[in-house]
């Protein structure tokens, strides 16, 4: 195995993590794997003296950090806001993010009407996330808690979950699709308990 087979290689490494990071629905996990991939595309640039690709890619490293600086700030300020199945606006946005929804939960069904508590996050203004359960006692059982892609950095789930608490709910249970929400669910604390997610406020 020689030095130049090396180089390529690192070279095409670069280029397949930034061509993974366009494959992520979350806007941090695009932002992270596509500065990875910047960076070893940066130095594969400047080991074969391509210096106009160098610099783009450094431009880009630097483009992504400046982001996920942004992103990862506290000082969001949330508020929300109940409402039901028949909020008209509610509705639209479902409709929007629905091949988003499905992509995040794969063969999940949530339906507005057989809900009674619905909740929607509103960040200055504009809704960024979407939770929809079932209230039994002082349990909330989820069928869908869903954010739109830019805000996928948890602090909507925290939010949330301090003003469940704040209505008297004690318990959240989530039983639906978990492939793409492991970590998420985990750093909210939930537990894995006879075959649901479950988290006690």
């Amino acid at each position: 195995m020689n030095t130049q087979f090396l180089i390529e290689a690192f070279g095409y490494l670069g280029s397949l993590l930034v061509l993974l990071s366009m494959l992520m629905t979350s806007v941090v996990k695009l932002r992270i794997i596509n500065t990875v991939g910047s960076i070893i595309f940066t130095i594969y640039a400047f080991i074969i003296r391509s210096y106009p690709t160098a610099l783009m890619n450094l431009c880009l490293v630097l483009i992504n950090l400046h982001f996920l600086w942004k992103m990862s700030r506290t000082d969001k300020e949330y508020e929300i806001i109940k409402t039901d199945g028949n909020d008209v606006l509610l509705n639209h946005l479902l409709d929007y993010y629905r091949n988003d929804i499905l992509k995040c939960f794969p063969g999940i069904s949530y339906d507005t009407k057989t809900v009674d508590r619905i909740y929607v996050v509103l960040c200055q203004g504009k809704p960024v996330g979407m939770t929809l359960g079932n209230l039994d006692g002082n349990t909330l059982e989820l069928m869908l808690d869903y954010s739109i892609p830019e805000f996928r950095d948890f602090s909507i789930g925290a939010y949330l979950l301090s003003n469940l608490k704040k209505e008297g709910i004690k318990k959240v249970v989530y039983r639906g699709p978990d492939e793409n929400h492991l970590n998420y669910l985990k750093r909210l604390g939930f537990v894995y308990t006879d075959g649901a997610y479950v988290k006690q406020l």
